[in-house]
């Protein structure tokens, strides 16, 4: 049964204090890592290639100054200055010794943050569009809906042990900026005959067999919303594969039963399981509507910066790439990249999470996002504001205009940190990012997604990569294949493989010669490259890639 009480200061401490006393055993000797490894994955402690690593949950990736300053703090205190945005809205820190672990989930206890289901076989980190409450194409504000599933999924006694991890994503807005097709459960938000409620998804999922979801309810009413959450991860918690660890996610098990079959046995267990909620659910989920109220919009002139793009042509760049529609008149939301040309994607500093933290509450009304694709967003900023903005982000280094653009590259921390990484992928994105921009490319190229994985379990999501790199290894060789046509956004769709792999150094040149191919291709300057992958099929693509070797 759901209970209203979201997870209290004094449950999160209580864990963080459980786990210094198994730190305690493990340093000793008590544990061995084999006994010790399950119960540091319950807090989101892994072991990577050269430390332990903390995953720190940010639900839905909204995240308060507050709360920010305290990661820049343990940044500078436990780690080597800096985080890791990750894919799934959290944050990582990859240096932290195990002994200071505690100690770091005290500190984020208290500001109200914790490390509780990043890892493991339980459900996830619910995340939504970064523009949540913001998008001028946003319909209902799904953030209320992603607290009430975070808040009931949180210890859930009976979902602690599923057959493979479970995520969860939602969207309330026309454009789906949260790729539900892509998740194990995914929600979109509806009115229909005057009610609010979902379109749900089942069965998506990337990693070594990437398949989207199909949707197993037209529409779900608001009022039945965990009841039917829940019979879908108890039916497939009883009937999902734990033999095969790879053939354990709930995308098989819908796939080898059909979806016919499971639904008909998620039907009847809902019918079981709605009996069981009689309105504690409806009680937060007011709260949570109260807690997400608009903030204050002011009203006021915007003539300061219509004059500043006017006056200023690297302003005027950067507002044409890194603003995103507002649903108010006279606001928009600002893309922070960390791509900086050359960067490390992802990687933020103490003092750049400080600065943002002081541009929110100056500018952006105490709201901060962190989006999957491994930036920040200020989601409510007034137009007036933006010449400010802009310029304490450039002293920073943050002022780069290339959101949505080739450099903007969704990568994973691939053979440099992970013990699953069979490639590289950090320094592949940065020469993709410094190749385009110093040839004087990127803005005539225009919007791309590239999307990079250092390994088959996809973290950087490269099947849903208008361009997608894989990183693989071949007899001790990195080796790297391309996908082409993955989309998340607009049209749901898996990459395809293009052919052969390349070996490391031949990366770049590859896709020099797609990019370019297709701007020879597009039907105008508007045209994306998706969409002309789209109008003219692989073939073009693929000569481009590999093409005919020269003949004497």
């Amino acid at each position: 049964m759901f209970d209203v009480r979201p997870v209290e200061t004094d449950y999160v401490r209580h864990r963080a204090a459980q786990f210094r006393a198994q730190v305690e055993r493990r340093l000793d000797g008590s544990l061995t890592e084999d006994e010790f490894r399950p119960l540091r994955l319950m807090n989101g402690v892994y072991l990577q290639l050269h430390a332990y690593m903390l995953r720190i949950a940010i639900p839905y990736g909204t995240i308060s100054p507050d709360q920010m300053r305290m990661l820049a703090h343990l940044a500078e205190t436990y780690d080597k200055g800096y985080g890791h945005w990750t894919t799934r809205q959290n944050i990582q820190f990859n240096w932290p010794r195990l002994v200071d672990i505690p100690d770091m989930l005290d500190k984020l206890a208290s500001v109200g943050m914790h490390a509780i289901q990043t890892s493991g076989n339980t459900i996830r980190n619910v995340t939504t569009d970064a523009f949540a409450g913001a998008a001028a194409d946003e319909y209902m504000d799904p953030r209320p809906y992603a607290e009430l599933l975070r808040s009931w999924s949180t210890d859930h006694a009976e979902f602690q042990f599923l057959p493979r991890k479970f995520k969860i994503a939602i969207t309330g807005a026309a454009r789906d900026r949260a790729l539900v097709a892509a998740h194990d459960i995914g929600l979109r938000l509806r009115q229909q005959d005057g009610r609010t409620g979902f379109e749900v998804w089942v069965g998506g999922g990337l990693g070594r067999t990437p398949m989207l979801g199909k949707v197993i309810r037209d529409f779900l009413p608001e009022e039945d919303l965990l009841a039917y959450i829940e019979a879908i991860i108890s039916t497939y918690n009883l009937s999902g594969r734990r033999d095969n660890k790879y053939k354990a996610r709930i995308k098989i098990t819908v796939h080898e039963r059909g979806l016919d079959v499971f639904k008909a046995e998620v039907e009847e267990e809902f019918a079981n399981r709605r009996r069981d909620f009689h309105g504690a659910d409806r009680e937060a989920l007011a709260v949570f509507k109260n807690r997400f109220a608009a903030p204050a919009f002011r009203n006021g002139p915007t003539d300061g910066y219509e004059a500043a793009r006017a006056a200023n042509g690297a302003f005027r760049s950067w507002t044409d790439t890194n603003l995103h529609p507002h649903k108010v008149d006279g606001y928009a939301s600002v893309i922070v990249t960390f791509k900086t040309h050359g960067a490390t994607p992802g990687d933020a500093s103490a003092d750049q999470m400080r600065l943002l933290a002081d541009l929110a509450e100056q500018y952006g009304h105490a709201d901060l996002r962190i989006s999957h694709d491994q930036n920040v967003v200020l989601p409510h900023v007034h137009k007036s504001d933006l010449p400010a903005v802009y310029a304490a982000l450039q002293k920073a280094g943050l002022a780069t205009a290339n959101a949505g653009l080739t450099s903007d590259i969704i990568a994973c921390p691939g053979m440099d940190y992970c013990t699953l990484a069979t490639a590289r992928s950090i320094p592949i994105a940065q020469e993709i990012a410094t190749h385009f921009k110093d040839n004087g490319l990127e803005d005539e190229i225009g919007k791309l997604n590239i999307r990079i994985s250092g390994c088959i379990n996809a973290c950087g999501h490269h099947h849903l990569g208008h361009i997608g790199i894989l990183g693989l290894d071949r007899a001790g060789v990195e080796n790297y294949q391309i996908t082409l046509g993955g989309d998340g956004y607009d049209i749901p769709a898996i990459g395809e493989r293009a052919g052969a792999g390349f070996p490391y150094d031949q990366v770049v040149p590859a896709i020099d010669r797609l990019l370019r191919a297709y701007l020879e291709l597009r039907a105008d300057a508007s045209e994306r490259f998706i969409d002309a992958y789209r109008r003219l099929g692989p073939a073009p693509f693929k000569a481009a890639l590999y093409p005919e070797p020269a003949h004497a």
